[in-house]
């Protein structure tokens, strides 16, 4: 390291090395930063103010360093900022989605942060607004509204508010016509809700101190009935979900992991009655349901059915002994999901990365191809409120094509086109370039890559990239429309996305390779992806941007370590980077039901020994590394706030060059950012602000000294 004088007088903070002892399997662990986990994080997450002082000094230190470190950015922040808020409609609405004699959207107002619920009469006339989140919103630092649904008589409306980032949401209930307050005293909800049918009754989840989904419960709106229990899970390895079928015949209480379903039945015109149960839990076994006149249609990965087939059942005999096929598997086709109208099935799949719907008509088993032409692009069904219906609703977009509403008529195939994102500030598709490329792993596999740049950019490795990825929990990153990437391309980066091992992108198969055992294919496809684009003149080594978040940021912090070489920086948001650590602790809301992903390293030291050998944290070297932001939420309830801080401190004492390594705590959200469409924005233009100083496209990042 040589011997350069921090910028402006600037000392980075230095967290104080406190080493605590643990052991497990016999193998001894040593952690001198475990003592920024707060010991309430508990009360802390329903209330910030009671976080530890010294905890909370250290990271407004590190605020105060990262704000003055980039304060040379700040004229490019804002540019960044305005340019992105410019590619946004500000007074955008959805398109009307109709049910019964209303039709029902969400739109914003200029300058507003926050959605507005409203309907219409179906056949054209006045506006009722039913919710505003802008007024809601207006004495809370941090504001989110969710799940804003009408009863199915149309005169109430239910909506879920989180006003501290935790995602401990709270239920109120409204008059439509009114406006007035009906109920408001459902907490400790998670955002989550389903009406029954009688218009007076609501299922929802409750959470748990320990933020974990412990039961449903139904609520007899407007009374001081106790809300019944339709379900307990003592099981913390299981999540708990609601649902409805298209026919909103039956509620559909789920219980899973990231692998395993359990789904039974809530008859929703009597919501007393104990769920009936459509086929027991089974380690792997993962299945969900639709429902037609008196069968159930179920999406299933039985008998061997790796990407998924279809099969019904009787409504009064659901169990595994009824199904009989509709839909069989086909190995590399994979099912993603499925929707039933009246006279029609729709799925959605994708094969060779590309996803498609494909219409069947019950009556005599026709089907047909939605099809389009791009090379990479992103598709997604809406089906709607109504079940009654020749009408498919869905969105396409690629990464030059703004997102695009369409109605088609399932019977005459016509496609109508609803409506086309507009970007007020202007955008000419036919500037862009988008490609989908196959990067050679290191065994015989090849990783899909998505990329977007300026026709201009030349292709000679002197661009700097920057390459995204996520890759776990069989997430697929689409390859659809971002306004804000163009703040990139326009300046002359590539934008990248790398489909891992861990997604989806490739069959189910792909994900199973990219997980627990196996996780360590997830890091080494991005780095040849990384590889790869170099080669290939998109970019050079040192060139590239690594970008991910949560599961995506446990990405970034292993191939920081693993080729740290091979990249300019590294932008984490609320990364997951101390796994072993978390994996270990029982505690913590998502621990259990993490293990099928990464594995459970308290029973099993080869779990451990796995865990260990990629874990970011623990594999922190005293090596270079890339410029790093880190970013994190205080009240986030899945990747806590300590995980970033016991990162980048642990990265201060032991890394051996001077590139920059910055950590920004909101200290007023949780794991999505900061609320409010435009203050998100606010945080995306200091993320790529970072990108464009250290690609010298905006500043030059001279070295700082970290002492």
């Amino acid at each position: 390291m040589d011997a350069k004088p921090p910028r402006a007088g600037i000392t980075p903070p230095r967290a104080s090395c406190r080493p605590s002892t643990s052991s497990q399997h016999g193998i001894v662990r040593v952690d001198g930063y475990a003592w920024l986990r707060a010991s309430n994080w508990q009360a802390v997450m329903r209330n910030p103010n009671e976080l530890d002082r010294e905890i909370q000094a250290h990271l407004e230190a590190e605020n105060a360093y990262s704000l003055g470190i980039l304060a040379e950015t700040e004229a490019l922040q804002q540019a960044l900022f305005a340019e992105m808020k410019g590619r946004i409609k500000e007074d955008d609405a959805t398109v009307p989605a109709p049910d019964g004699t209303f039709s029902y959207y969400t739109r914003f107002v200029t300058g507003g942060q926050h959605p507005l619920f409203c309907r219409k009469p179906r056949g054209g006339g006045a506006e009722r607004l039913l919710s505003d989140g802008n007024a809601l919103a207006r004495d809370h630092a941090y504001f989110r509204i969710a799940n804003a649904s009408h009863s199915p008589d149309h005169k109430l409306i239910a909506y879920a508010v989180d006003t501290k980032g935790s995602e401990f949401f709270t239920i109120q209930i409204i008059e439509a016509e009114s406006g007035a307050v009906v109920d408001a005293r459902i907490a400790d909800n998670n955002g989550v809700f389903e009406w029954a049918s009688d218009s007076r009754t609501l299922l929802y989840i409750w959470l748990d101190d320990e933020h974990r989904p412990r039961r449903v419960l139904r609520h007899d709106i407007g009374t001081e009935i106790a809300d019944a229990v339709l379900h307990e899970q003592p099981d913390p390895a299981y999540f708990l979900g609601l649902g409805a079928t298209q026919s909103r015949r039956f509620l559909l209480l789920s219980v899973h992991d990231h692998e395993t379903t359990e789904v039974s039945l809530i008859d929703a015109d009597d919501p007393s009655a104990p769920p009936r149960l459509v086929s027991p839990r089974e380690p792997e076994h993962d299945y969900s349901v639709e429902h037609r006149g008196d069968r159930l249609v179920i999406l299933t990965n039985s008998d061997g059915a790796e990407d998924y087939r279809i099969v019904e059942a009787p409504v009064e005999s659901p169990g595994r002994a009824e199904w009989r096929e509709i839909e069989p598997h086909r190995p590399g086709r994979l099912i993603l999901d499925m929707v039933t109208f009246k006279d029609h099935l729709v799925r959605l799949e994708r094969e060779d990365g590309l996803p498609r719907i494909v219409v069947r008509r019950f009556a005599d088993g026709a089907e047909h191809e939605i099809a389009f032409a791009e090379e990479a692009y992103a598709l997604g069904m809406s089906p709607g409120y109504e079940d009654d219906t020749s009408t498919l609703r869905f969105t396409y977009s690629s990464m030059t094509t703004p997102a695009q509403v369409f109605d088609y008529d399932m019977e005459t195939r016509e496609r109508t086109l609803r409506k086309t994102q507009e970007i007020p500030s202007g955008h000419d598709p036919s500037n862009y370039v988008t490609r989908r490329v196959m990067a050679p792993a290191k065994d015989s596999e090849t990783v899909p890559v998505s990329l977007l740049y300026r026709k201009q950019t030349p292709l000679d490795g002197s661009a700097p990239l920057l390459l995204y990825g996520y890759g776990a929990y069989g997430m697929s990153i689409p390859a659809g429309f971002s306004t804000n990437a163009l703040s990139l391309v326009d300046r002359g980066l590539v934008y990248a996305i790398a489909h891992v091992r861990g997604g989806k992108d490739k069959g189910y198969r792909w994900y199973k390779e990219g997980k627990r055992e196996k996780k360590m294919n997830s890091f080494t496809d991005f780095i040849a992806a990384g590889d790869y684009l170099a080669r290939e003149g998109f970019t050079s080594e040192g060139r590239i941007v690594a970008h991910g978040g949560s599961a995506g940021g446990m990405l970034m912090g292993a191939v920081a370590n693993m080729a740290p070489e091979l990249f300019l920086g590294v932008i984490a948001e609320v990364p997951f980077v101390d796994v072993l650590t978390t994996m270990l602790d029982a505690s913590l809301p998502l621990t259990p039901p993490e293990w099928p992903e990464w594995g459970n390293p308290i029973e099993s030291v080869g779990a451990y020994r796995t865990i260990a050998a990629y874990s970011p944290y623990d594999n922190v070297e005293p090596q270079g590394y890339p410029h790093i932001l880190a970013l994190a939420g205080l009240t986030d309830p899945r990747v806590t706030y300590w995980e970033p801080a016991k990162w980048v401190a642990k990265l201060r004492e032991r890394k051996t060059n001077d590139n920059l390594l910055l950590l920004r705590t909101n200290m007023e959200a949780g794991h999505a950012g900061a609320s409010g469409r435009f203050e998100r924005l606010k945080e995306v233009a200091l993320a790529y602000a970072f990108a464009l100083l250290i690609a010298g496209l905006g500043g030059s990042p001279s070295p700082v000294r970290e002492y």
